[in-house]
């Protein structure tokens, strides 16, 4: 589901399983994966891909989700929110910087787990970026939409997250979400030679995120309530 590997100093985490929904299997892969990489002291970046050309991640496992409604296991869900909540939290304080490859589709988790990096690049040949939350009736955690604004802005945010628009990837770099490639090759280049150049000490870089991300971190608190609650979907 979820690989790790270090080319030249620079920690791939490589999203393994197709279309990368994310469930609470994926949730605790992708969390190991995170602190595999981070103990790995020789580690100057880190570039989260997808060994799919078409998908990088196509966000929450609706099929997990509606099967655990389904079934009663209320349990199961929250601990999935959980679990990805401590997925975002560990990206944006980070200790070093974590760059989001993105080799195609990105909707709505997939999308957020963009957001929580500290960079996105995304080839413009094939794949979406978009929060179809409004159509798919499962609204943002308050966590959210603080690390959406701080990838995409707010006025951005509230015209995706209310018509559910698909952007290209030229059309998001339009907006100052990303920056864009035309194909594969070209992204992974420019990917690697953005990594390169951003050996920093760690100790510095994550302070800086933690103060510049502060209030980001905060909201997370206020999501416990409506996961306790189960407040996360609106048919």
């Amino acid at each position: 589901m979820i690989k790790t590997e270090i080319r030249d100093n620079i920690a791939y985490i490589i999203l393994d399983n197709g279309e990368n929904k994310q469930n609470i299997e994926f949730a605790v892969k992708l969390l190991e994966a995170l602190d595999e990489v981070e103990k790995n002291s020789d580690a100057t970046a880190l570039v989260i891909t997808s060994s799919d050309e078409k998908n990088w991640s196509q966000g929450v496992d609706l099929n997990f989700i509606m099967s655990r409604f389904a079934s009663k296991d209320f349990q199961s869900i929250k601990d999935f929110l959980n679990k990805m909540n401590e997925v975002f939290k560990k990206i944006l304080s980070y200790p070093i910087p974590v760059i989001a490859e993105i080799t195609g589709h990105a909707f709505g988790n997939g999308a957020l787990l963009a957001c929580a990096c500290d960079f996105r690049f995304m080839k413009n040949d094939k794949g979406f970026f978009c929060f179809p939350e409004v159509d798919v009736k499962i609204p943002f955690l308050p966590s959210m939409v603080e690390y959406a604004k701080k990838a995409v802005g707010f006025k951005v945010l509230q015209d995706m997250l209310l018509t559910g628009k698909r952007l290209t990837a030229r059309q998001a770099e339009e907006y100052g979400i990303l920056k864009s490639f035309d194909d594969l090759q070209s992204l992974k280049n420019g990917v690697f030679e953005f990594a390169k150049g951003m050996n920093k000490g760690r100790n510095i870089y994550k302070e800086l995120k933690l103060r510049m991300y502060k209030d980001v971190l905060k909201s997370f608190e206020e999501d416990k309530n409506y996961i306790e609650n189960l407040l996360i979907y609106y048919p």
